[in-house]
């Protein structure tokens, strides 16, 4: 798959977070070294144990960021949306990638080089700032996934799941993000047919109610 260095506008790179709070010139800068790519569903973008040389952000679709566990199954450790990026651990103190990204839809991709992210951070304190609340709130959720799985038996690491994937929609709880019950099983360590027992008895039980590929957490 050909990346092609096409000259990002303006409004493109303001939208992203990491870059929402450069001024104009620091963002036509960007606009000339940065580049676009594709990525098919399904497409490997970055594997785990190569090496990062560059940042990548999501501009559409959506990909999954996995591992695998010691008996070759598939942990799913994140999901990736659009304004989210990924492989700056690696820019930061020379690592290589730690874990494998895959799209589940096409995606479109930014991608910036190793150099001019790290001159980037240089130039612009508020982009530093921005990439250090950002993995704060990765470290945070990381922490909570731990506890979950360490405390939590399946029944609550179902229910956090779904929690944390929602959103308000007027006074609702609303997961919208279309996930599969083997994606939410490699995602809290437990079995498919696990995690469908637990969602059948949630929806029995009146706790969620499943609208197409839609579910609605009533919290009764």
């Amino acid at each position: 798959m050909s990346s092609t260095n096409v000259g990002l506008s303006l409004v493109v790179l303001r939208n992203i977070p990491l870059f929402s709070g450069l001024d104009e010139s620091e963002l036509e800068r960007l606009s000339k070294v940065a580049m676009r790519r594709r990525a098919a569903r399904g497409e490997q973008v970055v594997r785990a144990g190569e090496d990062a040389e560059t940042l990548i952000v999501m501009l559409t679709g959506r990909a999954k960021v996995t591992n695998f566990d010691e008996e070759g199954r598939e942990i799913i450790l994140a999901w990736l949306s659009p304004g989210e990026f990924f492989g700056e651990m690696g820019l930061i103190d020379g690592s290589p990638r730690s874990a494998n990204v895959v799209a589940v839809e096409p995606c479109e991709l930014l991608i910036l080089g190793k150099h001019e992210f790290q001159r980037c951070m240089q130039d612009n304190f508020q982009v530093v700032q921005k990439l250090m609340q950002i993995l704060v709130r990765r470290l945070r959720e990381a922490d909570r996934n731990i506890e979950s799985l360490a405390l939590l038996d399946v029944y609550g690491r179902v229910a956090r799941l779904l929690l944390d994937m929602s959103e308000n929609d007027s006074g609702k709880r609303v997961v919208r993000q279309k996930i599969s019950k083997q994606d939410m099983a490699r995602m809290i360590g437990a079995s498919r047919e696990m995690v469908s027992k637990v969602m059948r008895d949630l929806e029995v039980g009146g706790y969620i109610i499943s609208e197409g590929d839609h579910i609605t957490i009533t919290g009764t």
